[in-house]
């Protein structure tokens, strides 16, 4: 069975003042129609370059290697032309900051009624009222009077509506969700991903839903990639990541996360030092500078990938020493 979507090897190359840096390195999955994958990891890991590659929205001089293939088709065979005819019609995005993705010139109902007229040819009459009714499928209250509006004058959450209306107008086969709740309150970062899940399941679409927000991964998908330095440095069922814990950076996200139930005035769990710039990754493992367990071969030798059950892979050198740490943790269960 051919894969919705399947990467290979995917590497990224920037352009910096300091010369060329690798953002992406050797990344490896593949998703299923209907089904949902999580991208995980602190800012700088990454996930969001993984989606824009995947996108074909790469900054202008970045370098590209591997295979991204969606359902059999070679993306990075495409030329300009032939991927804009793809994104935004098969492949959709919802951006992670909506006031920045809109237009702020234009009314919100011609945004969302743009790739109806692009990609499915409808006259803009017929593509107004199909954006009126897309408006109203994601929950915007008084979707009619809203589609006259302006981006400024909607609302951080209704904006987030707008750009997930804009992303299933043509009815994407896989949808990217790059950090769809940032900077909204509890609630309504609830409302956006019921919503999402629920038109995910409805339409059988793949997701792939880009988080720092480990409860918002445990809760929508069900498999997970943990990012870190560009590479996935564990991955495999959400299930079996939550429980096993076994590479040491997954370890740490889970014991820093903030919980109900702590003392007050006790101090959250960090991960020492910050996430290295691009060109200051070592040779070996990218964690290995802030990992409590890393020895001096960590930063010389690239860790293999080791299977720890079934489809559930991670990069460590000190792997049985990460083990028998997790259990130590003492992180609650979700």
């Amino acid at each position: 069975m051919t894969a919705l979507l399947e990467v290979q090897n995917l590497r990224v190359r920037l352009r910096t003042a300091a010369g060329p840096a690798e953002a992406v390195r050797g990344l490896s999955f593949a998703l299923q129609a209907g089904d949902t994958l999580g991208l995980v990891g602190e800012s700088g890991c990454g996930k969001s370059l993984t989606a824009l590659a995947l996108m074909g929205l790469l900054p202008e001089g970045a370098e590209i290697e591997g295979s991204i293939r969606f359902k059999g088709q070679d993306l990075l065979a495409l030329d300009d032309e032939a991927y804009s005819r793809l994104r935004g019609d098969r492949i959709a995005m919802i951006f992670q900051e909506p006031m920045t993705a809109l237009n702020p010139l234009h009314r919100i109902g011609r945004q969302v009624a743009e790739p109806l007229i692009l990609h499915q040819g409808l006259s803009r009459a017929e593509a107004l009222t199909e954006a009126v009714r897309l408006l109203d499928r994601v929950g915007l209250a008084d979707a009619r009077r809203r589609a006259e509006a302006y981006p400024h004058q909607l609302s951080g959450g209704q904006r987030q509506r707008v750009g997930i209306a804009m992303a299933l107008a043509c009815g994407p086969e896989l949808l990217i969700a790059d950090e769809p709740t940032t900077a909204l309150d509890v609630t309504i970062q609830g409302q956006i991903l019921e919503l999402i899940a629920g038109l995910v399941e409805e339409r059988g679409m793949g997701l792939i839903l880009i988080s720092h927000d480990l409860d918002v991964v445990a809760e929508n998908v069900r498999s997970m990639l943990v990012m870190y330095g560009g590479q996935a440095v564990e991955a495999g069922p959400t299930s079996a990541v939550f429980e096993r814990m076994g590479h040491p950076y997954t370890q740490g996200l889970f014991a820093a996360r903030p919980r109900l139930g702590v003392s007050r005035g006790q101090r959250l769990q960090t991960i020492a030092g910050t996430v290295p710039g691009l060109r200051e990754l070592p040779a070996g493992c990218a964690f290995s500078a802030r990992c409590p367990l890393a020895e001096e071969a960590c930063q010389r030798i690239a860790p293999p990938a080791e299977r720890l059950g079934e489809g559930h892979d991670l990069r460590c050198l000190r792997l049985a020493e990460s083990l028998h740490r997790a259990p130590q943790l003492q992180v609650p269960p979700w």
